[in-house]
Order: C-alpha cells, then structure tokens, then sequence
C-alpha cells in the first residue's frame, strides 16, 4: 500500500472506505448476515443491500451484525482504529486513536474496545500442539485485583500479602513456532491450571512448563480412555536452567515480555474486567505475526472478518 499508509483514500473518504470495509468483509460480493444468502439488490441508498431471498428480505451494510453495528462513528474511523489495532505489536492505545482522529476521547475509547473483541477468539477452538509438537505453558501476573475478596477460595480468609497474593492471573499457552492462547484467571492453582491444559492441548503434545508446583502430575494426566496424556518436560529457573536440550519456556516467556511491555508502555493501565480483551489482542497479533507469513494488510483483513457476528454493548435494551 506504499509507505504511508494513511495517506490511504479509505482513511479520508467515506465512500471509499465503505468500499473497501466490503472488500475485506465479502471479497466475493455481499452476503446477507442473516440467513447467509449471497442474492442480493441494492437500494437506494448507498451501502444499504436488500436480501433477495423470500423468506428474509431484510435490509443490511457492511457494518451489520458486527461490532460496527450501530454505531455513529465514521468508517474512516473504524478504518484508522482497525489498521493501528493489527499493525501495532505492543498495542494501541485509546488516547493515540483520539489524537489520531481529533475526536472525543469516548469514540475513541468505544472504537479501541470493539476492535479488541473483534479479534477475541472464541468458540470451539483445535486444540494446540499434536504428535511430536511442543507446547510451552507459564503463567504471569498483571496488576492488582480490584476486589482481592473475590478471588479467594470459598472459606478462605482474606490477607492482605505480598507476592502474586491478589495479582490478576494470566495463564498462556504457546505452540513453539506456532500459534497462543491465553486466559485471564481468577487464580493460577493446579486444578484451574490443568483443566485449561487437557482442554486445550492435544494429548500427543509434549508439555514443557518451570518448576512451579501447579504444573504437578501434568505427566500423570489421563483422557476419558484413561491413557496418559501428555509427555511433562521442565526446567529450574530457581536454579538458573534456562534451557536443557530443546526444554525451554523461551517462546511463553517472549509472548510476555511483549504482553507486558505494551501494557505498561502503551496502555499503563486497565480494568480488570476489560483485561480479557487486551489479552486476546496480543494473541491475535502474535498468531498472525510476520514469522507466521502475514503482514499489517493481512492482519487487518482478518480482524474485520473476525468482527462478523460480534456485537460488544454495555446497555441493554429494555423489555417490551
């Protein structure tokens, strides 16, 4: 697209942005977000379709049953908000897409929040990992819960402590050479931990972890056939072993540093309750990163796509 990319029609233009949210969204033409159907007319209206099928007729643009859906931000806004969402490695900040743009702080703040869940993963997910691959495991901590008394264990009595004591959890998984998934938890223990293990990596996969004590008995994990699941390799960082062979946690702890770097240089703070969605941002960048053969245009192609379906609203309509 040339080196400067906003100088781009579609950040400028709404029409032309209108365009090319359609070529991204439907490279074969439109669909309807209905029912599916490709029969299609176009009305009056600009960017406005009708669904041609008897049975569904109904209306529809580009930002229908999306996270743009709605919403009274220009499309050369969401154009600007999308492309710093997929092209920023360490994040993009609501503040930096309000001096982008010269908006309120609020469309901005709305615009950020619906680009990260557009590329929030969800769903039945295939698990990570398989015969002869590895998948590294750590956990980290970010920030101070908001409410430490919910976080503890039903009958637990609540202390004030030192450590990761009252630390938000995050748990990520990293196929070496491959793809991440994350988890914001309430608390990294061993069942948490494991449950998430045997439901997201394939059971041929060999788990290499540190030396905490919640990644106990992973080698002793069984399926519903009860056979042993994985194959549990790690290594003592207390000891300073960084590395034995091929056992490292190396590719989890690099995730991290990016993680954490963005969240304090970028973002430097967030609630706990949005904490999920910036997780999920940093797992979409980095399984769609260079190394993996997509570059910024490509990665912004598939977070628009990824907002097909998602809707992210914070009031709800009143029953009738």
């Amino acid at each position: 697209m040339g080196k400067n990319i906003f100088s781009a029609k579609h950040f400028h233009d709404e029409e032309a942005a209108r365009a090319w949210f359609e070529a991204a969204r439907w490279p074969n033409g439109p669909v309807c977000p209905s029912c599916g159907s490709l029969k299609h007319y176009a009305t009056k209206k600009a960017g406005r379709y009708r669904c041609g099928e008897k049975e569904c007729r109904k209306d529809f643009t580009v930002t229908t049953k999306t996270v743009m859906e709605r919403s009274h931000a220009k499309l050369t806004q969401w154009a600007m908000a999308f492309w710093l969402g997929a092209s920023s490695k360490k994040g993009f900040s609501a503040h930096q897409l309000h001096r982008a743009l010269g908006c309120q702080y609020n469309t901005a703040w709305f615009l950020h929040h619906r680009v990260m869940e557009a590329m929030r993963e969800g769903g039945l997910e295939v698990p990570l990992g398989g015969a002869g691959e590895i998948v590294e495991v750590d956990e980290t901590y970010y920030g101070r819960v908001e409410n430490p008394a919910t976080h503890k264990l039903s009958g637990e009595p609540y202390k004030k402590q030192s450590g990761t004591v009252n630390k938000r959890a995050i748990l990520s998984l990293v196929q070496r050479g491959g793809k991440a998934r994350s988890f914001h938890v309430p608390r990294a223990d061993k069942s948490t931990v494991h449950k998430i293990i045997r439901d997201n990596i394939a059971h041929e996969s060999r788990v290499h972890t540190d030396e905490s004590r919640i990644y106990d008995d992973v080698s002793t994990m069984v399926d519903d056939v009860n056979e042993l699941c994985f194959t549990h390799e790690t290594v003592n960082h207390y000891a300073k072993e960084y590395a034995r062979g091929d056992v490292t946690t190396n590719s989890v702890e690099g995730f991290f540093s990016v993680f954490k770097r963005g969240m304090r240089g970028t973002y430097q703070h967030c609630s706990e309750k949005h904490l999920h969605r910036y997780v999920a941002e940093f797992d979409f960048r980095f399984n769609r990163r260079e190394a993996l053969g997509w570059n910024d245009e490509a990665r912004c192609i598939a977070a628009i796509r990824a907002a097909d379906g998602k809707r992210l609203t914070y009031h709800q309509p009143r029953a009738a």
